[in-house]
């Protein structure tokens, strides 16, 4: 077997928030990838807006550095679970990887999916101990716990046999023993050199796999892959095989490889690099690239079921159309099918309205990132409320389960527990410190952490952190009844006034601000009652024979409650909707007037 020796693919894997982008940016800074005097803002490698405002990794993205005459492809993947399929994804590309571990919280539940799917693929595990410069740091008991996943999920002896590494990605330091003074990052990459194998070079023509697409105004579809066999060159004519087997036939426009930020154009690549090829217009990620006189597939990438879904539709508000740029049926349509080119964890269909399409995801981040990307787009339309994926097997009903990780401290346990036992929670594990602070581990159903995420922010203050992670499917243990209260529903259509909206926060919260418009049928407050209350949110103050409907301007109202995004999916109910536009979210009803909502009350208690 042919070995190259000049390259090193690696992929980085973690729990959300353990590192992975800080590390990178030290690899990147310290291999003298930037010029001097040149400015680079942290977690560089995070270009998206929607990565830097929320703080965590979305899209896999590659790198590289040259590091004593080898060049090292670096792989950066999410932590978060609604992103795990980018790790499915992109991580057959490696051949070794780099598994990042908090010192203080140690192995999450995504460090157990991705360690399981490094581990499936045979990949080199090289464990990285990070930001040990903390001082709760637990070093023997973090490994230890580490030593023990290794043990479960270890397919062959050999991936017993790995080396532990120190780390503080922020600083920039790395040490092969603790006590060690940490200079700069080489330890790592030292390791990596060592530990990681080498590209094996099969005999045959090109083939390459691709996991990744880009696109460019003036260059089409990017392809990104790893090349697997031979080598292809600029103006080289290749087939693209489709998951169906269909074939078709293009000439390489470009041939690029990656260095740092930047891709470079070059003039041959060869089995072992990671490239980006254009030219090729009618591909999908998962689809092969070969050679048109041997056009063998390579085996697809198998992704893991979506476990929640929604439905998008076109805005039927009386508003639609006044702030979207894309507003119609094919529009919409359009864009999420097209989504389904590089989101593989997503599944898109049709329903029996044309208006109206079901989206299915791993989560509600993963959704809310599609819908807030859309929003920004220019597109304008409407969500229902997310539901857990059932399906049936050997004729028993089954749901989605999930690993439910808790963070916090003593004080918040009482109150969790009882938001967790109605949601259907089986605590598994507790943990204590001995200094107030508290690790929960419940066993939960999917549609029992539908809307929790806002509750539980909420309840302890923002004094706590959640993870969870897809377990299987278990059967069906029953409907959660819904515990929020009844909202404030606007009844007529108008500007909302400062009386009309002093008049609502006498029986509630409200959502809204003087001057914003409104429409019958839309959510302006919430209150303490089950039912929903139909309010006059335009209302005016009249003149009278001895005032003037001025007098008394001064009303002292209560700062509106206004909803995030994914605050206003956790907070509707199945009888309202979202409506999303690149200006304003939006509460609503469902059914805008009142009467037809009184109706249809009517007609399910007949049903009943």
């Amino acid at each position: 077997m042919i070995y190259r020796n000049d390259i090193r693919n690696v992929a980085i894997i973690a729990h959300v928030d353990h590192g992975k982008t800080t590390l990178v940016d030290a690899l990147l800074k310290q291999s003298k990838i930037f010029r001097e005097n040149q400015h680079v803002a942290d977690c560089v490698m995070d270009s998206n807006a929607l990565e830097r405002e929320k703080g965590i990794t979305i899209m896999s993205k590659n790198t590289a550095i040259n590091y004593k005459g080898v060049k090292i492809n670096i792989i950066d993947t999410p932590g978060h679970a609604d992103f795990s399929g980018e790790v499915e994804r992109v991580i057959s590309m490696a051949d070794g990887c780099l598994l990042l571990v908090d010192s203080v919280e140690g192995p999450m539940p995504q460090t157990k999916f991705v360690l399981q799917q490094a581990m499936l693929k045979g990949l080199k595990p090289i464990l990285v101990i990070n930001k040990i410069d903390k001082k709760e740091a637990r070093m023997e008991e973090v490994i230890k716990l580490t030593q023990d996943l290794f043990l479960e999920l270890a397919t062959t002896s050999d991936q017993l046999d790995f080396p532990i590494l120190y780390a503080s990605g922020r600083n920039g330091i790395a040490m092969t023993e603790l006590g060690e003074e940490g200079k700069n990052i080489s330890p790592i990459l030292d390791c990596i050199l060592e530990i990681v194998p080498p590209p094996q070079i099969a005999e045959g023509t090109f083939q390459m796999l691709v996991t990744n697409l880009d696109y460019n105004s003036h260059k089409g579809k990017i392809s990104i892959g790893r090349i697997w066999k031979g080598s292809i060159s600029p103006r080289d004519y290749v087939v693209c095989l489709n998951a169906d087997g269909d074939t078709n036939q293009y000439q390489v426009d470009e041939v690029f490889t990656y260095m740092g930020l930047s891709r470079l154009n070059v003039d041959k690549a060869e089995a072992g690099d990671i490239v980006a090829i254009t030219g090729v217009d009618k591909v999908s990620i998962g689809d092969t690239i070969a050679d048109p006189q041997n056009p063998d597939a390579l085996p697809r990438i198998e992704i893991g079921e979506p476990t929640i879904e929604m439905t998008f539709g076109v805005n039927t508000s009386p508003f639609a159309g006044r702030e979207g740029q894309y507003c119609t049926t094919r529009q919409l349509r359009a864009r999420l099918y097209r989504e389904l080119e590089k989101n593989l964890s997503l599944r898109v269909q049709d329903t029996r309205s044309a208006d109206t399409f079901l989206v299915k995801g791993r989560g509600e981040l993963h959704l809310s990132i599609l819908i807030e990307t859309m929003r920004r787009e220019g597109y304008e339309f409407e969500i229902s409320k997310p539901e857990a994926i059932t399906k049936v097997v050997e004729g028993q009903l089954m749901e989605p389960v999930e690993s439910l990780i808790i963070h916090t401290t003593e004080t918040n346990i009482g109150i969790l527990t009882e938001m967790l036992s109605n949601r259907q929670a089986q605590l598994t594990d507790m943990y204590n410190d001995g200094k107030g602070n508290v690790r929960l581990e419940y066993k939960i159903p999917t549609k029992g952490l539908i809307g929790f995420r806002g509750q539980f922010l909420t309840a302890t203050r923002g004094d706590g952190v959640m993870n969870t992670i897809v377990l299987g499917y278990e059967p069906w243990k029953g409907a959660i009844t819904s515990s929020r209260s009844g909202v404030l529903v606007a009844s007529e259509a108008g500007t909302a006034l400062a009386f009309g909206i002093a008049n609502a926060q006498e029986r509630g919260d409200t959502f809204i601000e003087p001057n914003t418009l409104v429409y019958e049928g839309m959510i302006v407050g919430m209150h303490q009652r089950m039912q929903d209350i139909p309010i006059n949110i335009c209302k005016e103050k009249k003149k009278t024979n001895i005032r003037s409907s001025t007098s008394d301007i001064s009303v002292k109202l209560t700062p509106a409650i206004i909803f995030s995004l994914e605050q206003a999916i956790d907070f509707i109910n199945d009888d309202e909707l979202v409506e999303v536009t690149p200006e304003n979210i939006r509460l609503r009803k469902k059914l805008l007037s009142y009467h037809d909502r009184l109706r249809n009350i009517s007609s399910r208690r007949k049903d009943d």
